[in-house]
């Protein structure tokens, strides 16, 4: 149902998560200044962060998928201050679903080879 390489999209402000279609899909326009109808996922995460929903689009309409941790909460990596959304890759998504805390991204350095 999802296709591979679409684009994940995490609102990091928290919602109320009985908020359907309709207010999510304006959240996406409004907080993420993305279209909701993209094909993109948008995920949301609630006040205590152990519930999430994702909002996608599959061409014929939309899909909701929601999502309660038994215990913990999710994380998501460190944002500059005023951060509205993050991108994910398909393994931090996977890997966020699952509980497992998405490491924050370091910007790496090429060092100069010995010979």
């Amino acid at each position: 149902m999802i296709p591979h390489g679409v684009e994940i999209f995490v609102g990091l402000e928290p919602i109320d998560l009985r908020l359907g279609f309709d207010r999510l899909s304006g959240l996406v326009s409004e907080r993420l200044e993305r279209g909701p109808r993209s094909g993109a996922l948008f995920v949301f995460f609630g006040k205590r962060r152990d519930a999430i929903k994702v909002l996608f689009h599959d061409g014929t309409g939309f899909c909701l998928f929601y999502k309660r941790l038994d215990a913990g909460t999710f994380r998501l990596p460190e944002t500059e201050p005023g951060t509205s959304a993050v991108s994910l890759s398909e393994r931090e998504l996977d890997d966020l679903l699952d509980g497992i805390e998405v490491e924050p991204k370091v910007a790496r350095t090429r060092r100069p080879r010995m010979h």
